[in-house]
Parts: structure tokens; C-alpha cells; sequence
């Protein structure tokens, strides 16, 4: 079994430039620079078969590339607490449009359907049993962080490992958009 994603690699000056805001919140576990990505799809552990079925259906995959850009800074949390710092990356019709092509093919692929909604965000840091209200003074500073758009032009499908030191992520298969022309 591999567990498995899929996701958009994001440019190193990008990963640069989000790094840069990783630090000064308590009891943040910032995520590696080099493993920040924007996450379309999680499937979870999957046999063999069944990621050479997935690779397919992502190769059959036809969609435009397209500019993303990063604006603001939101958390995910249960019960006032915080579980999750990310960077908002600004919804574009072209990656709704991506993102629904992958949903359908991995549906098609026998996965349940998402039953979340999808928001577009780069995770940053994980938290543990952290108030809303401990990570107010972070946000304050790092809240208004803005990347300038940068462009879309492939996703990858990503094995997840766990480790001591965090996941490590390996592509397994990586995915061109195409460019319209003019």
C-alpha cells in the first residue's frame, strides 16, 4: 500500500517566500520548505493496482495552465483550536476547473467522492491544542502575506512517507497542463 496525493508543486521562490513566514507562533510545527505544495486531492493508502489505475486516469487529464496567487493567511480548527496555519491560495475558475477534473477521474478510479469542501491553501504549519486566540499576534504580523502569481503548469501524484522528521514526499507521476494558444 502507498499512501497517496494529489497536488500542485509550487516554484522555489514561491516556497521561499512562504518560508519566510514560518516562524515566531509557539508550539508550530513548520512544515519543510521544500515540501510545500497545494493539495488537490488526498486518496489515502492505495494498493498497487490501484495507483497504476490512478496515474492513468491522471495522465488522461486535458486542462489549461493557469496563474495562482497566495493572499492571506487562515487556520482549520475544531473546537477553537487550532490544528492548521495555511497560506489562502486565491481561487482561479481555472483551478476549480482542475480540481474538478481530478474528483471525477479518481471517482471514476472507485474513491469515494470528497466530501469536504475544497479550499485552496499551502499548509504551513501543524499546531496541537492551540487556542484560536494563541495564534491572534502571529496573524496580526503574518495574516496580510501576499506571493505574486506564479504559474500552474503541471500537477504531481505524490507518495506520502512518514518519518521522524515529517512526511517525505516523493512523485510518482507528474502531470503537464497544457497552454492555450492566443
Amino acid at each position: 500500500m502507498k499512501r497517496l496525493f494529489v497536488a500542485l508543486p509550487l516554484p522555489v521562490d514561491v516556497r521561499a517566500q512562504l518560508a519566510a513566514l514560518q516562524s515566531g507562533l509557539a508550539g508550530a510545527r513548520w512544515i519543510d520548505p521544500d515540501s510545500l505544495h497545494m493539495t488537490l486531492r488526498f486518496l489515502g493508502d492505495v494498493s498497487e493496482p490501484d495507483a497504476e489505475d490512478v496515474d492513468f486516469a491522471l495522465s488522461e487529464i486535458y486542462s489549461p495552465a493557469f496563474d495562482l496567487g497566495i493572499s492571506g493567511i487562515g487556520y482549520f480548527e475544531r473546537r477553537g483550536l487550532v490544528h492548521t496555519v495555511w497560506a489562502r491560495v486565491e481561487k482561479a475558475d481555472a483551478l476549480l476547473h482542475l480540481h474538478s477534473k481530478i474528483e471525477s477521474a479518481m471517482v471514476r478510479c472507485g474513491f469515494d467522492p470528497e466530501q469536504r469542501k475544497f479550499t485552496p491553501h499551502v499548509t504551513l504549519a501543524r499546531l496541537k491544542d492551540t487556542p484560536v486566540e494563541r495564534i491572534g499576534p502571529w496573524l496580526e504580523i503574518s495574516g496580510a502575506a501576499v506571493v505574486p502569481p506564479f504559474a500552474a503548469t503541471g500537477f504531481t501524484l505524490f507518495q506520502s512517507e512518514r518519518g521522524h522528521g515529517g512526511a517525505r514526499y516523493t512523485p510518482l507521476g507528474e502531470y503537464e497542463l497544457f497552454t492555450p494558444l492566443d
